[in-house]
Protein backbone atom coordinates (compact mmCIF):
# COMPACT_ATOMS: atom_id res chain seq x y z
CA UNK A 1 0.00 0.00 0.00
CA UNK A 2 1.00 3.61 -1.25
CA UNK A 3 1.59 5.79 1.76
CA UNK A 4 1.16 9.74 1.15
CA UNK A 5 1.39 12.94 2.77
CA UNK A 6 0.43 16.34 2.25
CA UNK A 7 3.64 18.79 1.44
CA UNK A 8 3.89 22.47 -0.10
CA UNK A 9 2.99 22.11 -3.75
CA UNK A 10 6.26 23.90 -5.27
CA UNK A 11 4.47 25.07 -8.52
CA UNK A 12 2.56 27.77 -5.99
CA UNK A 13 -0.65 25.55 -6.08
CA UNK A 14 -2.49 23.98 -3.13
CA UNK A 15 -0.89 21.47 -1.10
CA UNK A 16 -0.66 18.29 -3.10
CA UNK A 17 -0.24 14.89 -1.93
CA UNK A 18 3.66 14.04 -2.55
CA UNK A 19 4.51 10.22 -2.09
CA UNK A 20 6.90 9.12 0.33
CA UNK A 21 9.76 6.55 -0.02
CA UNK A 22 8.27 3.34 0.58
CA UNK A 23 10.04 1.67 3.54
CA UNK A 24 11.23 -2.03 2.03
CA UNK A 25 10.16 -4.87 3.62
CA UNK A 26 12.87 -8.14 4.52
CA UNK A 27 11.10 -9.89 1.63
CA UNK A 28 10.91 -6.96 -0.75
CA UNK A 29 14.75 -6.41 -0.23
CA UNK A 30 14.94 -10.15 -1.13
CA UNK A 31 13.41 -9.73 -4.28
CA UNK A 32 15.53 -7.24 -6.02
CA UNK A 33 18.55 -8.77 -7.03
CA UNK A 34 15.64 -11.46 -9.09
CA UNK A 35 14.15 -8.10 -10.61
CA UNK A 36 17.04 -6.90 -11.28
CA UNK A 37 18.25 -9.77 -13.45
CA UNK A 38 14.74 -9.80 -15.56
CA UNK A 39 14.68 -6.33 -15.79
CA UNK A 40 18.44 -6.51 -17.27
CA UNK A 41 18.70 -4.84 -20.52
CA UNK A 42 19.49 -7.53 -23.36
CA UNK A 43 22.43 -5.54 -25.39
CA UNK A 44 24.02 -5.78 -22.12
CA UNK A 45 24.39 -9.33 -22.11
CA UNK A 46 25.47 -8.68 -26.03
CA UNK A 47 28.19 -6.27 -25.09
CA UNK A 48 29.29 -8.92 -22.49
CA UNK A 49 29.84 -11.83 -24.72
CA UNK A 50 31.81 -9.56 -27.95
CA UNK A 51 33.90 -8.61 -24.86
CA UNK A 52 34.43 -11.79 -24.17
CA UNK A 53 35.14 -13.07 -27.20
CA UNK A 54 37.45 -10.21 -28.03
CA UNK A 55 39.84 -11.32 -25.10
CA UNK A 56 39.55 -14.72 -26.19
CA UNK A 57 40.32 -14.37 -29.88
CA UNK A 58 43.03 -11.66 -29.51
CA UNK A 59 44.71 -11.90 -25.71
CA UNK A 60 44.36 -15.65 -25.63
CA UNK A 61 46.46 -16.69 -28.86
CA UNK A 62 49.45 -14.12 -27.40
CA UNK A 63 49.46 -14.84 -24.36
CA UNK A 64 49.84 -18.62 -25.02
CA UNK A 65 52.49 -17.58 -27.99
CA UNK A 66 54.46 -16.06 -25.07
CA UNK A 67 53.87 -19.29 -22.45
CA UNK A 68 54.80 -21.88 -25.49
CA UNK A 69 58.13 -20.61 -25.76
CA UNK A 70 58.89 -20.69 -22.59
CA UNK A 71 57.03 -24.06 -22.13
CA UNK A 72 59.04 -27.70 -22.21
CA UNK A 73 57.36 -29.24 -25.10
CA UNK A 74 57.84 -32.93 -22.55
CA UNK A 75 57.38 -32.06 -19.00
CA UNK A 76 55.31 -28.68 -20.05
CA UNK A 77 57.51 -26.96 -17.24
CA UNK A 78 59.01 -23.43 -17.73
CA UNK A 79 62.38 -23.35 -19.76
CA UNK A 80 64.39 -21.58 -21.96
CA UNK A 81 64.81 -24.56 -23.99
CA UNK A 82 62.91 -23.79 -26.96
CA UNK A 83 64.75 -20.41 -27.21
CA UNK A 84 68.13 -22.63 -27.53
CA UNK A 85 66.13 -24.89 -30.20
CA UNK A 86 64.63 -21.64 -32.22
CA UNK A 87 68.48 -19.38 -31.93
CA UNK A 88 71.00 -22.57 -31.47
CA UNK A 89 71.54 -22.65 -34.77
CA UNK A 90 73.64 -20.43 -37.25
CA UNK A 91 70.99 -21.25 -40.09
CA UNK A 92 68.15 -19.71 -38.47
CA UNK A 93 70.00 -16.84 -37.25
CA UNK A 94 71.45 -15.78 -41.01
CA UNK A 95 67.45 -16.83 -41.45
CA UNK A 96 66.59 -13.92 -38.98
CA UNK A 97 69.03 -11.62 -40.41
CA UNK A 98 68.07 -12.18 -44.11
CA UNK A 99 64.53 -11.12 -43.31
CA UNK A 100 65.52 -8.03 -41.90
CA UNK A 101 67.29 -7.49 -44.74
CA UNK A 102 64.89 -8.52 -47.55
CA UNK A 103 62.06 -6.49 -45.61
CA UNK A 104 64.63 -2.97 -45.46
CA UNK A 105 65.26 -3.42 -49.14
CA UNK A 106 61.99 -3.97 -50.19
CA UNK A 107 60.61 -0.66 -48.13
CA UNK A 108 63.09 1.21 -50.11
CA UNK A 109 62.25 -0.04 -53.59
CA UNK A 110 58.44 0.24 -52.96
CA UNK A 111 59.13 3.97 -51.44
CA UNK A 112 61.09 4.64 -54.88
CA UNK A 113 57.85 3.34 -56.85
CA UNK A 114 55.37 4.68 -54.92
CA UNK A 115 56.29 8.46 -53.92
CA UNK A 116 56.78 9.83 -57.12
CA UNK A 117 53.15 7.91 -58.22
CA UNK A 118 51.84 9.65 -56.11
CA UNK A 119 53.20 13.18 -56.27
CA UNK A 120 52.50 12.98 -59.93
CA UNK A 121 49.24 11.47 -59.25
CA UNK A 122 48.35 14.26 -56.93
CA UNK A 123 50.50 17.30 -56.97
CA UNK A 124 51.13 17.51 -61.00
CA UNK A 125 49.51 17.99 -64.59
CA UNK A 126 50.59 14.15 -65.82
CA UNK A 127 48.15 13.01 -68.36
CA UNK A 128 46.51 9.54 -67.65
CA UNK A 129 45.89 9.80 -64.04
CA UNK A 130 43.04 7.48 -63.80
CA UNK A 131 44.28 4.67 -65.54
CA UNK A 132 47.39 5.24 -63.25
CA UNK A 133 45.31 5.25 -59.94
CA UNK A 134 43.12 1.73 -61.64
CA UNK A 135 46.48 -0.04 -61.94
CA UNK A 136 47.58 0.65 -58.55
CA UNK A 137 44.44 -0.45 -57.57
CA UNK A 138 45.30 -3.47 -59.42
CA UNK A 139 48.23 -4.26 -57.94
CA UNK A 140 46.47 -4.08 -55.10
CA UNK A 141 43.83 -6.17 -54.94
CA UNK A 142 46.60 -9.09 -56.41
CA UNK A 143 47.93 -11.48 -54.16
CA UNK A 144 51.47 -10.92 -54.14
CA UNK A 145 51.78 -15.04 -54.32
CA UNK A 146 50.16 -14.71 -57.58
CA UNK A 147 52.19 -11.78 -59.04
CA UNK A 148 55.27 -13.96 -58.28
CA UNK A 149 54.26 -16.65 -60.13
CA UNK A 150 53.43 -14.49 -62.77
CA UNK A 151 56.67 -12.96 -63.06
CA UNK A 152 58.65 -16.70 -63.02
CA UNK A 153 56.95 -16.92 -65.87
CA UNK A 154 58.14 -13.63 -67.71
CA UNK A 155 61.93 -13.87 -65.62
CA UNK A 156 62.65 -17.95 -65.45
CA UNK A 157 66.20 -18.26 -65.90
CA UNK A 158 65.35 -20.67 -68.77
CA UNK A 159 61.99 -20.49 -70.36
CA UNK A 160 60.83 -16.72 -68.65
CA UNK A 161 59.21 -14.83 -71.30
CA UNK A 162 61.55 -12.45 -71.23
CA UNK A 163 64.68 -14.15 -71.39
CA UNK A 164 63.59 -16.12 -74.26
CA UNK A 165 63.43 -12.89 -75.70
CA UNK A 166 66.74 -11.48 -74.46
CA UNK A 167 67.98 -14.45 -75.93
CA UNK A 168 66.32 -14.35 -79.45
CA UNK A 169 67.36 -10.70 -80.02
CA UNK A 170 70.89 -11.12 -79.06
CA UNK A 171 71.31 -14.37 -79.67
CA UNK A 172 72.90 -14.91 -75.93
CA UNK A 173 72.68 -18.28 -74.74
CA UNK A 174 71.66 -17.67 -71.15
CA UNK A 175 68.84 -14.91 -70.11
CA UNK A 176 69.13 -11.57 -68.37
CA UNK A 177 66.92 -11.32 -65.59
CA UNK A 178 66.37 -14.41 -62.97
CA UNK A 179 63.40 -13.92 -60.99
CA UNK A 180 64.92 -16.86 -58.59
CA UNK A 181 67.52 -14.33 -56.65
CA UNK A 182 67.47 -12.53 -53.81
CA UNK A 183 66.82 -9.27 -55.59
CA UNK A 184 64.25 -11.03 -58.03
CA UNK A 185 62.04 -11.35 -54.20
CA UNK A 186 62.85 -7.82 -53.52
CA UNK A 187 61.55 -6.89 -56.53
CA UNK A 188 58.63 -8.83 -56.74
CA UNK A 189 57.68 -8.06 -53.19
CA UNK A 190 58.05 -4.39 -53.50
CA UNK A 191 55.46 -4.81 -56.71
CA UNK A 192 52.73 -6.03 -54.75
CA UNK A 193 53.73 -3.43 -51.37
CA UNK A 194 54.01 -0.15 -52.81
CA UNK A 195 50.20 0.47 -52.84
CA UNK A 196 50.29 0.77 -49.22
CA UNK A 197 52.68 3.82 -49.36
CA UNK A 198 51.37 5.33 -52.46
CA UNK A 199 47.70 5.37 -50.59
CA UNK A 200 48.97 7.07 -47.46
CA UNK A 201 51.25 9.33 -49.63
CA UNK A 202 48.71 10.01 -52.00
CA UNK A 203 46.20 11.48 -49.47
CA UNK A 204 48.56 13.27 -47.65
CA UNK A 205 49.28 15.12 -50.87
CA UNK A 206 45.96 15.66 -51.34
CA UNK A 207 44.87 17.27 -47.81
CA UNK A 208 48.57 19.61 -48.29
CA UNK A 209 47.81 23.40 -49.77
CA UNK A 210 49.71 24.97 -52.00
CA UNK A 211 50.70 27.87 -50.79
CA UNK A 212 53.98 26.93 -48.83
CA UNK A 213 55.06 25.72 -52.35
CA UNK A 214 54.48 29.00 -53.75
CA UNK A 215 56.07 30.52 -50.94
CA UNK A 216 59.12 28.51 -51.85
CA UNK A 217 59.03 29.75 -54.88
CA UNK A 218 58.75 33.50 -54.79
CA UNK A 219 61.75 33.28 -52.47
CA UNK A 220 63.76 31.81 -55.42
CA UNK A 221 63.96 27.70 -54.66
CA UNK A 222 63.47 25.40 -57.78
CA UNK A 223 60.67 23.35 -58.59
CA UNK A 224 62.90 19.98 -57.56
CA UNK A 225 64.20 21.85 -54.28
CA UNK A 226 61.07 22.48 -53.75
CA UNK A 227 59.95 19.17 -54.00
CA UNK A 228 62.93 18.23 -51.54
CA UNK A 229 62.42 20.47 -49.03
CA UNK A 230 58.72 21.42 -48.50
CA UNK A 231 56.40 19.20 -50.24
CA UNK A 232 58.23 15.59 -49.08
CA UNK A 233 58.75 16.71 -45.39
CA UNK A 234 55.16 17.62 -45.10
CA UNK A 235 54.16 14.74 -46.05
CA UNK A 236 56.92 12.69 -43.90
CA UNK A 237 54.69 10.67 -41.18
CA UNK A 238 52.40 9.56 -44.27
CA UNK A 239 55.42 7.43 -46.22
CA UNK A 240 56.88 6.36 -42.72
CA UNK A 241 53.16 5.21 -41.74
CA UNK A 242 53.58 3.00 -45.21
CA UNK A 243 56.69 2.36 -44.68
CA UNK A 244 56.72 0.46 -42.09
CA UNK A 245 53.21 -1.51 -43.13
CA UNK A 246 55.23 -2.71 -45.57
CA UNK A 247 58.39 -3.69 -43.59
CA UNK A 248 56.10 -5.86 -41.06
CA UNK A 249 54.23 -7.15 -43.88
CA UNK A 250 57.52 -8.21 -45.62
CA UNK A 251 59.39 -9.48 -42.75
CA UNK A 252 56.13 -11.91 -41.80
CA UNK A 253 55.56 -12.60 -46.03
CA UNK A 254 55.45 -16.52 -46.68
CA UNK A 255 53.61 -16.13 -50.05
CA UNK A 256 56.20 -15.10 -52.14
CA UNK A 257 59.59 -16.05 -49.90
CA UNK A 258 57.67 -20.05 -50.41
CA UNK A 259 57.21 -19.39 -54.39
CA UNK A 260 60.53 -17.64 -55.19
CA UNK A 261 62.95 -18.11 -52.42
CA UNK A 262 62.60 -21.09 -51.28
CA UNK A 263 63.83 -22.49 -54.82
CA UNK A 264 66.35 -19.93 -55.04
CA UNK A 265 67.24 -20.88 -51.67
CA UNK A 266 67.51 -17.74 -49.98
CA UNK A 267 66.96 -18.70 -46.30
CA UNK A 268 64.41 -16.33 -44.94
CA UNK A 269 62.80 -16.21 -41.28
CA UNK A 270 58.63 -17.07 -42.51
CA UNK A 271 59.95 -20.37 -44.19
CA UNK A 272 62.30 -21.38 -40.78
CA UNK A 273 59.10 -21.06 -39.09
CA UNK A 274 57.35 -23.28 -41.76
CA UNK A 275 59.82 -26.20 -41.38
CA UNK A 276 59.09 -26.04 -37.45
CA UNK A 277 55.82 -27.49 -38.40
CA UNK A 278 57.10 -30.34 -40.52
CA UNK A 279 57.10 -33.48 -38.70
CA UNK A 280 57.51 -33.82 -35.64
CA UNK A 281 56.01 -30.76 -35.17
CA UNK A 282 57.85 -28.31 -32.76
CA UNK A 283 55.15 -25.62 -32.01
CA UNK A 284 56.66 -24.56 -28.74
CA UNK A 285 59.89 -23.57 -30.74
CA UNK A 286 58.42 -21.69 -33.67
CA UNK A 287 56.63 -19.54 -30.86
CA UNK A 288 59.83 -19.01 -29.52
CA UNK A 289 61.39 -17.71 -33.30
CA UNK A 290 58.46 -16.09 -33.85
CA UNK A 291 58.73 -13.88 -30.71
CA UNK A 292 61.13 -11.36 -31.97
CA UNK A 293 59.02 -10.56 -34.57
CA UNK A 294 56.77 -8.75 -32.07
CA UNK A 295 59.99 -6.78 -30.79
CA UNK A 296 60.80 -5.89 -34.04
CA UNK A 297 56.91 -4.82 -34.48
CA UNK A 298 57.50 -2.40 -31.09
CA UNK A 299 61.07 -1.10 -32.44
CA UNK A 300 59.41 -0.13 -35.74
CA UNK A 301 56.97 2.17 -33.61
CA UNK A 302 59.30 3.43 -31.42
CA UNK A 303 61.63 4.32 -34.39
CA UNK A 304 58.46 6.41 -35.64
CA UNK A 305 58.25 7.95 -32.49
CA UNK A 306 62.10 8.82 -32.75
CA UNK A 307 62.09 10.14 -36.34
CA UNK A 308 58.91 12.27 -36.28
CA UNK A 309 59.79 13.52 -32.83
CA UNK A 310 58.41 16.97 -31.76
CA UNK A 311 58.61 18.13 -35.57
CA UNK A 312 55.26 20.28 -36.90
CA UNK A 313 53.48 18.59 -39.86
CA UNK A 314 50.73 21.09 -39.74
CA UNK A 315 49.39 21.42 -43.17
CA UNK A 316 45.66 22.30 -42.57
CA UNK A 317 45.02 25.45 -40.78
CA UNK A 318 41.32 26.06 -42.16
CA UNK A 319 42.70 29.35 -43.71
CA UNK A 320 42.59 29.24 -47.80
CA UNK A 321 43.96 25.87 -48.67
CA UNK A 322 44.00 26.48 -52.35
CA UNK A 323 45.96 23.55 -54.21
CA UNK A 324 47.46 24.37 -57.46
CA UNK A 325 48.84 21.16 -59.65
CA UNK A 326 52.62 21.61 -60.56
CA UNK A 327 52.57 22.32 -64.90
CA UNK A 328 55.49 19.83 -65.97
CA UNK A 329 55.12 20.61 -69.71
CA UNK A 330 57.26 17.87 -71.86
CA UNK A 331 58.45 16.35 -68.90
CA UNK A 332 54.99 15.08 -68.05
CA UNK A 333 55.60 12.41 -70.80
CA UNK A 334 58.59 11.21 -68.85
CA UNK A 335 56.63 11.09 -65.75
CA UNK A 336 53.74 9.14 -67.15
CA UNK A 337 56.22 6.47 -68.99
CA UNK A 338 57.53 6.23 -64.95
CA UNK A 339 54.40 5.88 -63.99
CA UNK A 340 53.09 3.14 -66.64
CA UNK A 341 56.61 1.00 -66.47
CA UNK A 342 55.71 0.64 -62.71
CA UNK A 343 52.41 -0.17 -63.65
CA UNK A 344 53.58 -2.76 -66.51
CA UNK A 345 56.04 -4.72 -63.83
CA UNK A 346 52.97 -4.66 -61.34
CA UNK A 347 50.10 -5.65 -63.25
CA UNK A 348 50.38 -5.61 -67.28
CA UNK A 349 53.55 -7.94 -67.42
CA UNK A 350 52.47 -10.45 -64.97
CA UNK A 351 48.64 -10.26 -66.04
CA UNK A 352 49.76 -10.83 -69.72
CA UNK A 353 51.89 -14.14 -68.66
CA UNK A 354 49.13 -15.59 -66.26
CA UNK A 355 46.56 -15.50 -68.93
CA UNK A 356 48.73 -16.69 -71.84
CA UNK A 357 49.58 -19.93 -68.97
CA UNK A 358 45.54 -20.43 -68.42
CA UNK A 359 44.65 -20.48 -71.68
CA UNK A 360 47.73 -22.54 -73.04
CA UNK A 361 47.80 -26.64 -73.02
CA UNK A 362 51.85 -25.90 -72.02
CA UNK A 363 52.85 -22.43 -71.30
CA UNK A 364 56.02 -23.14 -72.45
CA UNK A 365 54.96 -23.09 -75.97
CA UNK A 366 53.86 -20.00 -77.05
CA UNK A 367 51.28 -17.67 -78.74
CA UNK A 368 49.45 -20.37 -81.28
CA UNK A 369 45.94 -21.12 -81.60
CA UNK A 370 46.75 -25.07 -81.75
CA UNK A 371 48.14 -24.44 -78.35
CA UNK A 372 44.88 -22.90 -77.02
CA UNK A 373 42.94 -24.20 -74.61
CA UNK A 374 39.92 -23.99 -71.92
CA UNK A 375 40.84 -27.58 -70.47
CA UNK A 376 42.75 -25.96 -67.49
CA UNK A 377 39.37 -24.48 -66.49
CA UNK A 378 37.65 -27.45 -67.36
CA UNK A 379 39.82 -29.51 -64.90
CA UNK A 380 39.54 -27.29 -62.39
CA UNK A 381 35.84 -27.12 -62.01
CA UNK A 382 35.61 -30.44 -63.08
CA UNK A 383 37.22 -32.05 -60.00
CA UNK A 384 35.34 -32.20 -56.98
CA UNK A 385 38.29 -31.24 -54.79
CA UNK A 386 38.73 -28.03 -56.55
CA UNK A 387 35.32 -27.30 -56.43
CA UNK A 388 35.21 -27.86 -52.72
CA UNK A 389 38.42 -25.22 -52.34
CA UNK A 390 36.93 -22.71 -54.20
CA UNK A 391 33.79 -23.06 -51.87
CA UNK A 392 35.50 -23.30 -48.84
CA UNK A 393 37.60 -20.32 -49.68
CA UNK A 394 34.31 -17.98 -50.30
CA UNK A 395 32.20 -19.77 -47.35
CA UNK A 396 35.44 -19.39 -45.21
CA UNK A 397 35.55 -15.96 -46.44
CA UNK A 398 32.14 -15.00 -45.60
CA UNK A 399 31.85 -16.39 -42.48
CA UNK A 400 34.91 -14.19 -41.63
CA UNK A 401 33.63 -10.99 -42.99
CA UNK A 402 29.95 -11.40 -41.45
CA UNK A 403 31.88 -12.20 -38.20
CA UNK A 404 33.85 -9.40 -38.32
CA UNK A 405 31.44 -6.76 -39.06
CA UNK A 406 29.23 -8.08 -36.05
CA UNK A 407 31.83 -7.99 -33.44
CA UNK A 408 33.32 -4.71 -34.92
CA UNK A 409 30.07 -3.08 -34.97
CA UNK A 410 29.42 -4.14 -30.93
CA UNK A 411 32.67 -2.57 -29.83
CA UNK A 412 33.19 0.54 -31.73
CA UNK A 413 29.27 0.76 -30.47
CA UNK A 414 30.32 0.13 -26.86
CA UNK A 415 33.27 2.23 -27.15
CA UNK A 416 31.85 5.41 -29.14
CA UNK A 417 28.74 5.52 -26.70
CA UNK A 418 31.14 4.93 -23.55
CA UNK A 419 28.45 2.26 -22.38
CA UNK A 420 31.38 0.63 -20.31
CA UNK A 421 34.84 1.48 -18.17
CA UNK A 422 37.59 1.29 -20.21
CA UNK A 423 36.33 1.28 -23.40
CA UNK A 424 39.71 2.78 -24.76
CA UNK A 425 41.36 -1.18 -24.07
CA UNK A 426 38.72 -2.65 -25.97
CA UNK A 427 39.40 -0.57 -28.97
CA UNK A 428 43.12 -1.64 -28.20
CA UNK A 429 42.36 -5.48 -28.47
CA UNK A 430 40.56 -4.35 -31.66
CA UNK A 431 42.92 -2.87 -33.15
CA UNK A 432 46.14 -5.10 -31.32
CA UNK A 433 46.16 -7.55 -34.47
CA UNK A 434 47.52 -5.03 -36.94
CA UNK A 435 50.56 -4.42 -35.33
CA UNK A 436 51.05 -8.17 -34.82
CA UNK A 437 52.70 -10.11 -37.54
CA UNK A 438 50.19 -12.39 -39.91
CA UNK A 439 52.48 -15.22 -39.15
CA UNK A 440 53.27 -14.58 -35.81
CA UNK A 441 49.45 -14.58 -34.74
CA UNK A 442 48.83 -17.89 -36.78
CA UNK A 443 51.33 -19.49 -34.79
CA UNK A 444 49.66 -17.91 -31.39
CA UNK A 445 46.21 -19.16 -32.61
CA UNK A 446 47.25 -22.74 -33.67
CA UNK A 447 48.76 -22.73 -29.91
CA UNK A 448 45.15 -22.23 -28.73
CA UNK A 449 42.51 -23.89 -30.91
CA UNK A 450 44.24 -26.83 -31.16
CA UNK A 451 44.77 -28.08 -27.91
CA UNK A 452 42.23 -28.93 -25.45
CA UNK A 453 39.54 -28.33 -24.97
CA UNK A 454 39.03 -26.73 -27.82
CA UNK A 455 40.70 -28.89 -30.17
CA UNK A 456 39.52 -26.98 -33.07
CA UNK A 457 42.66 -27.82 -35.84
CA UNK A 458 41.29 -29.42 -38.34
CA UNK A 459 38.04 -27.42 -38.51
CA UNK A 460 36.34 -24.97 -40.61
CA UNK A 461 36.16 -22.82 -37.02
CA UNK A 462 39.56 -22.49 -36.81
CA UNK A 463 40.58 -20.71 -39.97
CA UNK A 464 36.86 -18.52 -39.59
CA UNK A 465 38.43 -17.08 -36.39
CA UNK A 466 41.71 -16.98 -37.26
CA UNK A 467 41.28 -14.74 -40.37
CA UNK A 468 38.14 -13.17 -37.99
CA UNK A 469 41.43 -11.93 -35.64
CA UNK A 470 43.60 -11.16 -38.93
CA UNK A 471 41.17 -8.89 -40.68
CA UNK A 472 39.32 -7.27 -37.14
CA UNK A 473 41.31 -4.00 -37.09
CA UNK A 474 40.47 -3.06 -40.74
CA UNK A 475 36.14 -3.72 -39.61
CA UNK A 476 36.83 -1.78 -36.30
CA UNK A 477 38.50 1.25 -38.00
CA UNK A 478 35.35 1.10 -40.46
CA UNK A 479 32.86 1.07 -37.72
CA UNK A 480 34.56 3.37 -35.70
CA UNK A 481 34.54 6.41 -38.43
CA UNK A 482 30.93 5.33 -39.39
CA UNK A 483 29.74 5.82 -36.15
CA UNK A 484 31.11 8.76 -35.72
CA UNK A 485 29.08 10.29 -38.30
CA UNK A 486 25.98 9.17 -36.94
CA UNK A 487 24.18 11.75 -34.20
CA UNK A 488 23.37 9.37 -30.91
CA UNK A 489 19.81 11.61 -30.19
CA UNK A 490 18.39 9.01 -32.60
CA UNK A 491 18.93 6.37 -30.84
CA UNK A 492 18.59 8.00 -27.37
CA UNK A 493 15.06 9.05 -28.94
CA UNK A 494 14.40 5.04 -29.16
CA UNK A 495 15.02 4.86 -25.62
CA UNK A 496 12.36 7.52 -24.31
CA UNK A 497 10.54 5.56 -26.36
CA UNK A 498 11.08 2.87 -24.21
CA UNK A 499 12.89 0.97 -26.65
CA UNK A 500 16.36 -1.09 -25.16
CA UNK A 501 19.36 -0.54 -27.25
CA UNK A 502 19.91 -3.19 -28.94
CA UNK A 503 16.64 -1.99 -30.77
CA UNK A 504 17.94 1.08 -31.24
CA UNK A 505 21.09 -0.34 -32.60
CA UNK A 506 19.35 -3.13 -35.16
CA UNK A 507 16.62 -0.46 -36.28
CA UNK A 508 18.40 2.56 -36.14
CA UNK A 509 22.17 2.23 -36.37
CA UNK A 510 22.24 -0.97 -38.56
CA UNK A 511 20.06 0.93 -41.38
CA UNK A 512 21.51 3.73 -41.37
CA UNK A 513 25.03 2.54 -41.98
CA UNK A 514 23.91 0.18 -44.05
CA UNK A 515 26.13 1.04 -46.57
CA UNK A 516 28.99 1.62 -44.71
CA UNK A 517 28.90 -1.96 -43.13
CA UNK A 518 28.58 -3.33 -46.80
CA UNK A 519 32.00 -1.70 -47.44
CA UNK A 520 33.31 -2.71 -44.07
CA UNK A 521 31.93 -6.42 -45.23
CA UNK A 522 33.97 -6.27 -48.79
CA UNK A 523 36.90 -4.60 -47.22
CA UNK A 524 37.17 -7.91 -44.59
CA UNK A 525 36.17 -10.61 -47.41
CA UNK A 526 38.77 -9.25 -50.05
CA UNK A 527 41.65 -10.18 -48.07
CA UNK A 528 40.39 -12.78 -46.59
CA UNK A 529 39.59 -14.90 -49.54
CA UNK A 530 43.48 -14.88 -50.19
CA UNK A 531 45.16 -14.94 -47.20
CA UNK A 532 47.90 -16.91 -46.92
CA UNK A 533 50.55 -16.51 -43.91
CA UNK A 534 47.27 -17.88 -41.74
CA UNK A 535 45.92 -20.03 -43.68
CA UNK A 536 49.41 -22.27 -44.30
CA UNK A 537 49.44 -23.08 -40.17
CA UNK A 538 46.28 -23.57 -39.51
CA UNK A 539 44.29 -25.73 -42.56
CA UNK A 540 44.14 -29.28 -43.02
CA UNK A 541 43.36 -31.76 -45.84
CA UNK A 542 39.36 -30.88 -45.61
CA UNK A 543 39.21 -27.48 -45.00
CA UNK A 544 42.25 -26.19 -47.99
CA UNK A 545 41.28 -22.97 -49.87
CA UNK A 546 42.49 -21.76 -53.07
CA UNK A 547 45.90 -19.75 -51.38
CA UNK A 548 46.87 -22.57 -50.46
CA UNK A 549 45.83 -25.01 -53.09
CA UNK A 550 48.01 -22.36 -55.52
CA UNK A 551 51.08 -23.01 -53.38
CA UNK A 552 50.53 -26.73 -53.99
CA UNK A 553 49.82 -26.40 -57.58
CA UNK A 554 53.07 -23.74 -57.53
CA UNK A 555 55.50 -26.67 -55.90
CA UNK A 556 54.12 -29.72 -58.37
CA UNK A 557 54.75 -27.07 -61.66
CA UNK A 558 50.99 -27.19 -62.38
CA UNK A 559 51.29 -23.61 -63.92
CA UNK A 560 48.38 -24.26 -65.99
CA UNK A 561 45.65 -24.87 -63.94
CA UNK A 562 47.61 -22.64 -61.06
CA UNK A 563 47.21 -19.78 -63.93
CA UNK A 564 43.80 -20.80 -64.45
CA UNK A 565 43.20 -20.71 -60.75
CA UNK A 566 44.59 -17.18 -60.18
CA UNK A 567 42.45 -16.07 -63.06
CA UNK A 568 39.15 -17.01 -61.26
CA UNK A 569 39.94 -15.65 -58.00
CA UNK A 570 41.49 -12.33 -59.63
CA UNK A 571 37.68 -12.05 -61.83
CA UNK A 572 35.49 -12.97 -58.62
CA UNK A 573 38.12 -9.58 -56.63
CA UNK A 574 36.97 -7.47 -59.36
CA UNK A 575 33.57 -8.06 -59.66
CA UNK A 576 33.39 -7.73 -56.03
CA UNK A 577 35.52 -4.46 -56.17
CA UNK A 578 33.04 -3.22 -59.12
CA UNK A 579 30.63 -4.32 -56.34
CA UNK A 580 31.47 -2.11 -53.72
CA UNK A 581 31.78 1.10 -56.28
CA UNK A 582 28.38 0.58 -57.22
CA UNK A 583 27.01 0.06 -53.54
CA UNK A 584 29.57 2.35 -51.54
CA UNK A 585 31.73 4.99 -53.90
CA UNK A 586 35.10 4.77 -55.71
CA UNK A 587 37.53 5.36 -52.84
CA UNK A 588 36.14 2.86 -50.76
CA UNK A 589 39.01 0.54 -51.35
CA UNK A 590 42.26 2.93 -51.79
CA UNK A 591 40.98 5.28 -48.98
CA UNK A 592 43.38 5.58 -45.85
CA UNK A 593 41.14 4.34 -43.09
Amino acid sequence: MTRRSLAPDLTGGDLAPVAKPAVATPAESAARPARRFVTLDPSTVIWVGATLLLVFMIVAPMARLLFSSFQSTETGQLTLENYVTAYGNLRRLVGLGNSLLYGAAVVLVATGFAVPLAWAVARTDMPAKGLVRATVLGAFITPSYLGAIGWILLAGPNAGWLNRLWMALTGAHAGIVNVYSFAGLVLVTALYAFPYIFVFTADALDRVSSEMEEAAHILGLSPFRTILRVTLPLVLPAILGGAIIVFLDTVALFGTPAVIALPARVNIMTLQLWQFFEFPVRAEAAAAYAVPLVLITIAMLALQRTILGRKGYVSLTGKGGGRSLMRLGRLRWAVLGFCFTVCALAVFLPYLALAQAAFSRAWGQGFSFANLTLGNFAYLFGEASSRQVILNTFIFSAATACLAVVLALIVAYVVGRRLVIGGGVLAGLCMAPLVVPGIVLAIGLYAVYSAPPLMLYGTAAILVLGFTTRFLPIAFANCTASLRSLNPEMEEAVRILGGSRFVAVRRVVVPLLKKSLIGTWLLVFIPASRELSTAIFLVAAKTRVISVMILDLSENGSFETLAALGFFLLGVTILIVLAGYRLVGRDFLLRKS
